[in-house]
């Protein structure tokens, strides 16, 4: 396991963005006086929705980048190529997470959120297939 301690470490900053993001959006919520749960208007004009939907999209985003990412390490997938795949993913994370919660017109959806989104899927899709093709050979 010596051989991949960057993608645990990846893999360890995608799990800590989560968690900060749920005390982001939980201490928002209360300092705003607002109730547990969905964000009333959801409205990305809505700083609190926002917020809460961008913790939720890293929530949503983990649990299938994570498990190929654990059994890409058990079944042999190079230590550069996860970790190349495991940063990626991260880096659109983070950059996810700026987009939408500085707001405007970027944060409505459209251009670069979508490709933010797809590029995210792509990154996942291929450490499923490596993965996928690791376990065959």
């Amino acid at each position: 396991m010596d051989a991949y301690w960057v993608s645990i470490l990846g893999m360890l900053a995608l799990c800590f963005l989560s968690v900060a993001l749920a005390i982001l959006s939980g201490s928002s919520k209360g300092f705003a006086g607002a109730l547990s749960g969905p964000v009333v208007p959801a409205d990305d004009n809505n700083r609190l929705y926002r917020i809460d939907r961008v913790h939720m999209n890293s929530v949503e985003a983990l649990a299938p980048f994570a498990v190929p990412a654990v059994l890409a390490m058990m079944v042999g997938v190079g230590p550069v190529t996860l970790g190349m795949l495991v940063w990626a993913h991260l880096a659109i994370r983070l950059v996810h997470l700026a987009v939408y919660l500085r707001g405007g017109n970027a944060a409505k959806g459209g251009n670069i959120r979508t490709i933010l989104y797809v590029s995210g899927a792509l990154i996942t899709t291929i450490l499923i297939l490596v993965t996928g093709w690791a376990a065959l050979h």
